[in-house]
């Protein structure tokens, strides 16, 4: 019935590695979500609300409610901004430096296990067309 609907496939798909993802990041009591933004803090420090909604493609509203949950498990902390002095510095804390190679292992092996199943060639198409249909739409 659903064959050709794009949203019901991706939806699908992403209900899938949700579990993969969960299943993942569970031993750091982190969401798939959580573990992504702190990631991204983790490897660039010192980023804005703006610059990590970018980067994981979401709301900024979005971006400040994950940062919200992080700052509350004492995983991150925010700073005012030197260059911007209406935005704060998103800034990972001792806590959260521990866990960095542990979180970039967890997520490397998912990453591997999915190439695994799938073949290279097949992930690494599916992520670049996924890519490149999400920066096409509005």
């Amino acid at each position: 019935m659903f064959d050709h609907c794009l949203y019901f496939n991706t939806t699908a798909l992403a209900r899938q590695l949700e579990r993969v993802w969960s299943e993942a990041f569970k031993p750091f009591d982190l969401t798939p979500p959580q573990a992504f933004t702190l990631r991204a803090v983790l490897a660039k420090p010192g980023m804005l609300h703006s610059e990590l909604a970018d980067t994981l493609r979401i709301a900024r509203a979005t971006a400040t409610r994950a940062v919200d949950g992080l700052v509350t498990r004492g995983l991150l902390e925010r700073r005012p901004a030197e260059r911007d002095g209406r935005e704060w510095e998103i800034h990972p804390t001792p806590d959260a430096l521990i866990l960095k190679d542990s979180l970039n292992a967890a997520s490397g092996a998912v990453t591997e296990r999915l190439k695994a199943e799938l073949g290279d060639e097949v992930f690494a198409g599916f992520v670049r067309q996924a890519r490149s249909i999400g920066s096409n739409l509005p």
